[in-house]
């Protein structure tokens, strides 16, 4: 993973935090845990990158509840 994309990921696990009102590492171990990160942040960030925040929260918090998990 290229530096860029580590500072996404971490940017966006800090506007998940954020918008949910919890702790970066309670979201970053629900991304993990459900494969966001690896099979969906990292993958696709050359599109999601030129997305909103907001946007890609909505989508990062779909992509979890479709995985059994929430925030």
């Amino acid at each position: 993973m290229t530096r860029e994309v580590t500072e996404f990921v971490i940017y966006i696990i800090n506007e998940i935090a954020n918008a949910n009102g919890c702790s970066t590492s309670d979201v970053y171990r629900i991304l993990e845990s459900t494969g966001c990160i690896s099979n969906y942040l990292v993958p696709f960030y050359d599109v999601l990158h030129t997305m909103s925040s907001e946007s890609i929260v909505s989508d990062v918090m779909e992509f979890i509840q479709s995985k059994g998990a929430r925030i």
